[in-house]
């Protein structure tokens, strides 16, 4: 199929959301469904480098308010809006449309916490899984799906030390298989890693990497905490792995930088990096996680003004 431009696709969502509100083709509806068009818009969404500037802002997907609270204050309009997920918790339509209005891709980062993934790939979670993939495909628009990320770090019930990478795979490979056999093949897979940092006890992802045919895209999460830290030494080592396994398109998952790293000068060397190693783009962490990594001051909301000014764009 054609890839589409984010033009395009913004097009066809419109039309999509509305026939989704007009017809209530929500997933929870079960009587006195009107009769639509089956036919999925399914666009695929571009895999060009520099295509992408998204973003995770606290409350979503409860809330959108803090998506125009960003582009207000960085004068940036993201084009991914990430989202977590958690273990047995539906998709979120309404916020996929809302963004799909804005000319936005949800990115949803589904966590199987504390979940027994040799269960996954067992088959007894199939039915949340199922009614996940319908949902999706319901939606019928461009998804970008993420299962277990960071899985080779140990912070995580599903990650390295607590889950083995050969149950990571089976569940992966299950879930996907799932999808795609429901028909839910408008979603973008992506596996979403941790940079490696062996002294820090983050290996490799190699043992975790499911195989081409059950990947789409490939993510690397990964912060600036010092202000000597460059992209091609946070990010460059993990690149040049991955580059064994796949030539599936890269993109920074999960990015931030502490006030301290100096946000604005890591910031121009984040979108240096992404064109240097012609990766897709990025999405920024603008929340408080481990650290505080929303952007701060108007220094910073003009680097990646700037950034974005000059970025390669989808459907530009």
């Amino acid at each position: 199929m054609k890839l589409l431009g984010i033009a395009a696709i913004t097009a066809a969502i419109i039309v999509a959301v509305a026939i989704t509100v007009t017809a209530g083709l929500h997933f929870q509806a079960t009587a006195k469904r009107p009769a639509v068009s089956p036919t999925p818009v399914f666009a695929k969404l571009p895999a060009r480098p520099q295509s992408y500037l998204g973003v995770y802002v606290p409350g979503v997907p409860d809330s959108y308010a803090g998506v125009p609270a960003f582009t207000r204050t960085t004068g940036v309009k993201p084009d991914v809006l990430t989202y977590y997920s958690g273990w047995r918790e539906p998709f979120r339509a309404s916020f996929a449309e809302a963004a799909a209005r804005q000319g936005a891709v949800p990115l949803v980062q589904i966590d199987p916490e504390d979940v027994n993934l040799a269960a996954i790939a067992s088959g007894q979670y199939d039915t949340y899984l199922g009614a996940y993939a319908v949902a999706i495909r319901s939606y019928r628009l461009p998804v970008i799906l993420s299962f277990g990320h960071e899985m080779n770090g140990s912070w995580r019930s599903w990650g390295y030390t607590h889950t083995s990478p050969a149950d990571f795979v089976a569940a992966w490979r299950h879930i996907v298989s799932l999808f795609r056999t429901l028909g839910a093949e408008n979603v973008t897979w992506l596996w979403t890693v941790n940079i490696i940092e062996e002294r820090g006890g983050i290996p490799s992802p190699v043992p975790w990497w499911p195989g081409s045919a059950y990947v789409t895209w490939v993510g690397i999460d990964g912060y600036y905490t010092k202000s000597s830290t460059t992209f091609a030494a946070l990010f460059g080592p993990t690149i040049v792995t991955l580059r064994t396994l796949t030539s599936d398109p890269i993109m920074i998952a999960e990015t931030g930088a502490t006030l301290g790293a100096g946000q604005p000068a890591k910031i121009a060397d984040l979108f240096a990096g992404i064109r240097t190693y012609g990766l897709l783009g990025f999405m920024w962490f603008d929340a408080i996680g481990k650290q505080d990594w929303r952007l701060t001051g108007p220094a910073a909301a003009a680097a990646l003004r700037r950034g974005a000014a000059a970025y390669h764009r989808p459907g530009s």
